[in-house]
C-alpha cells in the first residue's frame, strides 16, 4: 500500500503531456510583462470557438477550417492534437462499451441523481481539485453551469456509439474537455506546467478579476504543496467518480448491477479516461481495486488538508441549486439527505451538506427510506423487478432532468447533431418497461404523463 501511495503521490505532479503541449502552441512563450500574453489569449480564444466545429467522432477526422481569417499556426496544433488524441487504447472491447450503454439507458434517470446527489459531491471532497473548481469560477453563481457542463460530456459518452461510433459525440466532447483542463493547468501556473517549480505568485488586477481567464491568472499556486492543478491523480479521482460512485450509489440503493454489467461501465469510463488523458495505469478495472483507490485518494487527501476550505461552499451551492429546481413540495429537500446517506457522512461535512440536514428532515428521509426498502424486499420475493426505490429516483431524476438539461430556453450546450439523439433518449425513459403499470401511473403524476424531453 505504501508502494502504490508513493506512486499517487508522484501522480500530482504529472499532468497531461499532449493537452499541455498544445496549449503552449496556442500561446507561445510565457511573460509576465503586462500586455504581452494578449496575442497569445487571443489564439487561446480563436482554438476555442474553433473546437465548437468539433460535433461527432467522425467530423475529427475531417476536420478543417476554412483558411481565411484563421491562424495556420492554430489549425495546426489542434490538428495535431487530434490524430494523437482520439485514438482509442488497443485494450477496448466494444462489446463491454456496448453493455455500459445498455446501463446508461435503463437506468438514465437513476444515473442522473447519482450524478448530481453522488458523483459532483465527491468530486469537491478533494481540497487541491476543489481548489481549482472555486477560481474556475464553479461556486454558487456558477453550480448550474458545473452540473450542466459535467452532463454535456457524461451523455455523449454514454449514448449509444458514444465511443465506438463516428455518429457519437463522446471522444469529441472530451477531448474538449482535456484541452479546458490544460488551459487551466496552463493560465494557473503561468506558464507549461513541466516549467513550474515553488510558489507561483498571484497577480493582482485593479478592480478584481473581470473573467475566468484572469481569474485563473490571479490566483496563485503552491506546486510544492498541491501538485500541479488538474493533475493525473486528480484526473484519476474524478473519472472514479463518474464510474465507481455511480455503481457504488445503485448498490447502495438497492439496485445493485451484475459483475459483468459494472466491470462494463468501469470498462467504458476507463476508454474515456484513456481520451481524457489518463495513464493506463491509474484505472481500476473492477470494484474491489476501485474501491480501495478511491478510498485511498481520499484518505491521501484528508491528510493534506487546504486552508481556506473552500469545498463547504462548492457543496452548499450544490445542495441549493438542487432544491431550488425541485417544484414538487413533497421531494423538493430529498437531494440533501439522500447526497448525505450516498456519499456517507463524512465527506458530507466535510462539503457542507450536514449543515443543511435538519433533524425533521433526515428522521422523515430515514423512515421513508427504511420503509421503501422494506416494501420493496417484501414484494421482490412475487414481483421481482418491482421497484419503489428504482421510481422515487425516477422521479427526482426527471425533476432535475427538466431544470438543468431540458429548459428549452437554456438549451444544453451540445452540437444538433448530440442534442437530438439526447432527447431521444430521454424521451424514450417516459417509462419504466420493469415496472407494473400502476407504478408507471404513479410516477406519471409526480412527473408527467407525455414524453419527458420537449422534443421538436
Amino acid at each position: 500500500m505504501k508502494a502504490r501511495q508513493a506512486r499517487w503521490s508522484a501522480m500530482a505532479r504529472v499532468a497531461d503531456p499532449l493537452a499541455d503541449r498544445t496549449v503552449a502552441a496556442l500561446i507561445g512563450p510565457w511573460s509576465d510583462a503586462s500586455g504581452a500574453m494578449g496575442p497569445g489569449i487571443a489564439r487561446l480564444d480563436q482554438a476555442t470557438r474553433l473546437m465548437s466545429r468539433w460535433t461527432t467522432n467522425a467530423s475529427l477526422a475531417f476536420w478543417a477550417p476554412e483558411p481565411a481569417g484563421v491562424d495556420a499556426g492554430v489549425v495546426a496544433a489542434l490538428r495535431a492534437y487530434i490524430d494523437e488524441g482520439s485514438r482509442l487504447p488497443l485494450w477496448v472491447q466494444p462489446a463491454k462499451v456496448e453493455c455500459a450503454e445498455r446501463v446508461f439507458t435503463d437506468y438514465g434517470p437513476t444515473s442522473c441523481v447519482l450524478l448530481f446527489c453522488a458523483s459532483l459531491p465527491e468530486c469537491y471532497v478533494l481540497p487541491h481539485l476543489a481548489e481549482v473548481l472555486h477560481v474556475a469560477g464553479q461556486l454558487e453563481a456558477h453550480a448550474e453551469h458545473r452540473i450542466r457542463q459535467t452532463a454535456a460530456m457524461v451523455f455523449p459518452v454514454m449514448m449509444k456509439g458514444g465511443l465506438t461510433s463516428g455518429s457519437g459525440g463522446g471522444i469529441a466532447q472530451v477531448l474538449k474537455v482535456r484541452l479546458i483542463h490544460a488551459t487551466i493547468r496552463h493560465l494557473i501556473l503561468r506558464g507549461p506546467p513541466q516549467e513550474a517549480h515553488g510558489h507561483v505568485q498571484p497577480q493582482a488586477v485593479p478592480g478584481g478579476p473581470a473573467n475566468l481567464q484572469q481569474a485563473l491568472l490571479t490566483h496563485g499556486w503552491d506546486v510544492h504543496r498541491q501538485g500541479l492543478p488538474c493533475s493525473q491523480l486528480e484526473l484519476a479521482y474524478t473519472l472514479l467518480t463518474f464510474g465507481y460512485v455511480f455503481l457504488k450509489g445503485m448498490r447502495t440503493l438497492g439496485l445493485p448491477l451484475t459483475n459483468d454489467q459494472e466491470e462494463a461501465t468501469l470498462h467504458a469510463w476507463n476508454v474515456a479516461g484513456h481520451v481524457l488523458g489518463i495513464q493506463d495505469d491509474l484505472m481500476a478495472h473492477n470494484m474491489e481495486d476501485a474501491a480501495v483507490m478511491f478510498d485511498g485518494l481520499q484518505a491521501m487527501a484528508r491528510s493534506q488538508p487546504s486552508s481556506p476550505d473552500v469545498r463547504p461552499g462548492l457543496g452548499r451551492a450544490l445542495m441549493a441549486v438542487m432544491a431550488r429546481s425541485i417544484r414538487l413540495p413533497v421531494i423538493r429537500h430529498l437531494p440533501v439527505p439522500l447526497t448525505r446517506w450516498l456519499i456517507g457522512r463524512e465527506s458530507a461535512g466535510e462539503i457542507g451538506v450536514n449543515e443543511r440536514v435538519g433533524l425533521l428532515a433526515r428522521t422523515t428521509f430515514a423512515l421513508a427510506r427504511v420503509t421503501v426498502r422494506l416494501i420493496d424486499g417484501i414484494v421482490h420475493l412475487v414481483l421481482p423487478q418491482f421497484s419503489l426505490t428504482r421510481m422515487f429516483t425516477r422521479v427526482v431524476g426527471y425533476h432535475l432532468l427538466i431544470r438543468f438539461l431540458l429548459d428549452q430556453t437554456r438549451p444544453l450546450g451540445l452540437p444538433d447533431e448530440l442534442l437530438r439523439p439526447m432527447l431521444d433518449t430521454v424521451s424514450g425513459w417516459r417509462d419504466d418497461a420493469h415496472a407494473p403499470r400502476w407504478v408507471n401511473g404513479l410516477e406519471n403524476r409526480l412527473t408527467t404523463p407525455g414524453n419527458w424531453s420537449p422534443l421538436p
